[in-house]
């Protein structure tokens, strides 16, 4: 290989690993998540070693900072950017561009290193759209304070119950129907997700990934023995927040594996609305904290949280409460609604 191809190699593999440096550091200090950050970091090394395996003091000889006729040429406002999410997508642009021009180029040399480098593009193609529906879900999940579970195969009874929830604090409200027919099951889901809509509220839908995508909905929620999120993320047609439930410090190192918008830790107390659950206790919200610290997965505590015992497990470490019977059973939902938002703005606020 002359020079001018070694020149291209050098350019090319510093503009790649400048790139996947943005999207590693977006990961772990926007999204704060280790896992993603990590997958990152792996591809950034995986790149040095193929270029590594090429003549090192020809490669770093070509270097002509000097005499690039491309230093001083500039595009009009070519570095403006109006968040980071902005300076994350140009960067996964430029790397895919980069590792194009590399493959092409480092094949003049070696073939088998073209081939990694072409791999490592589609891993990059991977990466991006990975890190992108992340970190979209976790932007609107991670304001959830308050998160309501409605749990009825009544129509009438659920969407009014939204709709009083919807306008009284809930941040998020979860459909749950059980034993209904998938006909009644979606014309129900469509409604209730209009009203969130209208509300500004984020409305998911409990085990039925289907059901989530064909009404619209901003997310499914997935229950131990549901769709595996691997499989329920090909069945997305947009980014779709998607919660697991977990009773246990090995379920919750699962769940964080396959890297869910955020985990329910419970029950924490006994509950009505899942009898035969063993309730977790207080501890299981303290000893997740640490553990969810650097994933970016978020998190909700559920099972038997009342207006009554809501301050105990704020105390615990928990930033946002999944209540159902405390909301529904109450004489007065709209009221119920407003005061544990309330007290859970009071309490975060404090703490």
């Amino acid at each position: 290989m002359d020079r001018s191809g070694y020149r291209i190699i050098d350019a090319n593999f510093n503009r790649a690993r400048e790139a996947i440096r943005v999207m590693e550091d977006y990961c772990r200090f926007t999204l704060n998540c280790a896992p993603l950050s990590g997958r990152a970091k792996d591809l950034r090394h995986r790149l040095s070693a193929a270029i590594s395996r090429l003549d090192a003091v020809s490669l770093l000889s070509s270097r002509d900072t000097a005499g690039d006729v491309g230093i001083g040429q500039s595009v009009e406002n070519a570095l403006g950017r109006d968040n980071l999410k902005d300076s994350l997508t140009a960067a996964c642009k430029r790397l895919t561009e980069a590792l194009r021009v590399l493959a092409e180029t480092v094949r003049l040399a070696d073939a088998g290193i073209a081939e990694q480098i072409e791999q490592l593009r589609y891993t990059g193609y991977a990466l991006e759209k990975d890190i992108a529906l992340f970190a979209d879900a976790q932007a609107k999940f991670g304001k959830v304070r308050l998160y309501v579970i409605i749990s009825s195969n009544l129509p009438a009874d659920a969407l009014n119950l939204a709709a009083q929830c919807a306008t009284s604090g809930a941040d998020c409200i979860q459909l749950r129907a059980k034993d209904i027919d998938s006909d009644r099951y979606f014309a129900m889901a469509a409604e209730f997700v209009g009203i969130c809509k209208d509300a500004g509220v984020l409305s998911i839908i409990n085990d039925r990934v289907d059901i989530a995508v064909a009404s619209g909905a901003d997310g499914v929620h997935l229950g131990q023995n549901d769709l595996p999120l691997e499989q329920a993320r090909k069945l997305q047609l947009k980014p779709l927040i998607f919660g697991k439930s977990t009773h246990s410090l090995e379920q919750l190192g699962s769940a964080i594996a396959e890297l869910p918008t955020y985990v329910s830790l419970g029950p924490v107390f006994k509950t009505p609305t899942k009898p035969g659950a063993e309730p977790v206790g207080l501890d299981y919200i303290g000893q997740a904290m640490p553990v969810l610290d650097d994933s970016g997965v978020c998190h909700v505590a559920i099972g038997g949280i009342t207006a009554g015992n809501i301050d105990t497990v704020l105390h615990a470490g928990a930033q946002a409460v999944v209540v159902c019977s405390a909301v529904a059973d109450s004489p007065d939902p709209k009221a119920a609604c407003k005061k544990l938002k309330q007290t859970i703005d009071a309490l975060l606020e404090r703490n």
